[in-house]
């Protein structure tokens, strides 16, 4: 079947996109879903910042590629071997299919799926191989979902089934940047009621570990960013304290709003001086999580001293330590209670013909979670 998607061609194109607009919105071939994979009638899909580093070259990745990777939908046709869904059913799309067998998800941390990264880093989707072509060449898959388009063939290894009365432009939400942020928060950290957590970095990731951290119990929730109206918007959660990453005493201000330092903090910015201010913001016998991507050649140097004398921990989160079949009803659990306000994050929505426009707002800072509607 023929449907249109925002495909990136080549990586470096000037700003603003909304002049170089690296994604050409094209009319691609979309082949059946195979064994065990899905068709799935895309209705929401969020930009994030993993699109944006694809955008400006900061993560190679194979092209020409159709982008997206945080959306939610609905089953318009199953594969053989799919037999716990159906045509209907509001799904999730998760960026990181779990084999359920290699030695990684066997000890029951399916976001470091062997065979799921293996094919993320192809452009492939789990099973091998792409659904995608234009007139003369294959497409690559970007993180096995390509959901900046009408439609998209995924491995079911993808997908998370998700109430039918879940809005769309919330639902796709879960797929990154919540499961991202609060389980970096539940899994990685294990935040406890009562413990102090910061959080360096207040994109749409940041700001869920930010709810995370409220609905896990933390006190104080310090949030920390460059932007005034981000950092208002964190306050706006009830029970957060903030501090402008620009004041050149954002460091000694954070560890005395903490008592001392911070239990657990955590870096969502992306960048090597963001995760250095963290590690100094973190106390004696604490622990440091980073969740963010900066380029790839980006070091942080570590007092190994300290290190050793203060029983620290410093630790590294993929899609915050996920099992997405038990983490994202669990977060969407919490978001109907109210806990976890999901739909704050949400900035705006758009049309697909809007997207290189939007990447420009999200690149300035100017939106957390802009959302393509279908």
């Amino acid at each position: 079947m023929d449907i249109r998607a925002a495909v990136l061609r080549a990586t470096g194109a000037a700003r603003p996109y909304a002049d170089s607009r690296p994604l050409s919105i094209e009319t691609v071939r979309l082949d059946p879903p195979g064994p065990e994979e899905v068709l799935v009638g895309i209705r929401a899909a969020g930009l994030c910042h993993s699109d944006l580093s694809v955008i400006d070259g900061n993560r190679p990745r194979p092209l020409p590629m159709a982008l997206g990777h945080e959306a939610a939908g609905v089953v318009e046709a199953i594969g053989d071997g799919v037999d716990d869904l159906k045509p209907g059913d509001r799904v999730v799309m998760v960026f990181m299919p779990s084999c359920r067998h290699c030695a990684p998800c066997g000890a029951g941390r399916p976001a470091l799926c062997e065979p799921g990264a293996a094919a993320n880093g192809k452009g492939e989707l789990l099973a091998g191989g792409r659904r995608l072509h234009d007139a003369s060449q294959d497409l690559n898959h970007h993180l096995g979902c390509s959901a900046f388009a009408e439609k998209a063939v995924v491995s079911r290894r993808s997908l998370v089934k998700v109430p039918a009365d879940l809005p769309f432009e919330h639902a796709a939400l879960f797929g990154c940047a919540v499961l991202t942020g609060v389980g970096a928060v539940m899994n990685t950290a294990a935040v406890r009621p009562g413990q102090s957590v910061v959080v360096v970095g207040l994109g749409g990731v940041g700001l869920a570990s930010v709810m995370g951290a409220l609905a896990a119990g933390a006190s104080p929730v310090v949030a920390v960013d460059l932007a005034d109206d981000k950092l208002a918007l964190a306050r706006s959660f009830g029970g957060v304290e903030t501090v402008n990453a620009a004041d050149p005493d954002a460091v000694e201000r954070v560890r005395t709003l903490a008592g001392g330092g911070a239990d657990v903090v955590l870096e969502m910015a992306g960048s090597a001086r963001a995760l250095d201010a963290a590690w100094r913001m973190t106390r004696r016998g604490g622990t440091t999580v980073t969740a963010g991507l900066p380029p790839p050649d980006a070091v942080l140097p570590v007092n190994i001293v300290q290190l050793v004398a203060e029983a620290r921990t410093l630790k590294g989160s993929y899609i915050g330590d996920a099992d997405p079949e038990r983490d994202v009803p669990r977060y969407v659990e919490l978001f109907r209670q109210g806990r976890l306000p999901v739909d704050r994050l949400l900035t705006k929505t758009i049309t697909l013909d809007g997207i290189n426009a939007a990447f420009d707002d999200l690149a300035d800072g100017r939106t957390v979670r802009t959302v393509v509607t279908f």
